[in-house]
């Protein structure tokens, strides 16, 4: 008679469970993740019922998906994202136990690896989230555009004022200078007049002779020629 001897190890084993896609109490859908960690308990059930390790994943992985779904089928994701999360982690590894004792294994742990948005979800989450960067990229430009618009209109009426100030000024300084000019002027011509006359003359001469080319035709009788001509 042939005999053969098959070796359990009785420590403690994990195993991975196929993504899930699962609907939470938010109505909002899901993929998770899973793991198991089990130890065989019952040798000889565990033989009877699932053989070997890769019979403990075809067996144990609906019995966890199916807890997973009636679990977090009753949980938002808010909670799935906090520490409440670990009460129902806990409820679905009591549910599994209790199913995985027919395997002669006891389930000690079940844990959520992963979670993650299914892709229509993630596709439509990053064009939504694409379009509202878009619309407040397009706002920050149509602010940046006024406040160039209200910083070049103020630089523009300021520069104008600051024009017309200037120009006021000049105005003033000008008005000034002749006023004082033509003071000196009539004190000049009170004091002297020959003098006064003389000086006008001179300074008609300079204005007239500026230009090298200057041509003139004129009677050195006349009265513009007198004040070169008196000493003749």
């Amino acid at each position: 008679m042939l005999e053969t001897v098959t070796f359990f190890d009785k420590r403690l084993m994990s195993v991975e469970l196929q993504t899930l896609e699962v609907t939470l109490g938010d109505k909002r859908r899901i993929m998770v993740d899973a793991f198991g960690r089990y130890r065989i308990t019952d040798p000889l059930r565990f033989y009877q019922t699932v053989r070997n390790e890769s019979g403990v994943v075809l067996r144990l992985n609906p019995v966890v998906l199916g807890s997973l779904s009636s679990v977090l089928g009753g949980v938002e994701l808010s909670s799935l994202l906090s520490d409440a999360r670990i009460s129902a982690m806990n409820k679905i590894r009591d549910e599994v136990n209790r199913g995985a004792k027919s395997f002669g294994i006891d389930v000690v742990d079940v844990r959520i690896k992963k979670t993650d948005l299914p892709p229509q979800n993630s596709e439509a989450i990053c064009k939504r989230m694409m379009s509202e960067r878009e619309r407040e990229a397009r706002e920050l430009r149509a602010k940046g555009v006024e406040m160039s618009k209200i910083i070049k209109s103020t630089a523009d009426m300021e520069n104008a004022i600051a024009l017309s100030d200037a120009e006021a000024k000049v105005q003033m300084l000008i008005a000034d200078g002749e006023l004082e000019a033509n003071k000196i002027y009539v004190n000049a011509y009170s004091r002297d007049e020959e003098f006064f006359v003389f000086f006008q003359s001179l300074d008609a001469y300079k204005t007239s002779f500026a230009e090298d080319n200057t041509t003139f035709v004129l009677s050195p009788k006349g009265r513009f020629f007198k004040t070169m001509t008196s000493g003749v």
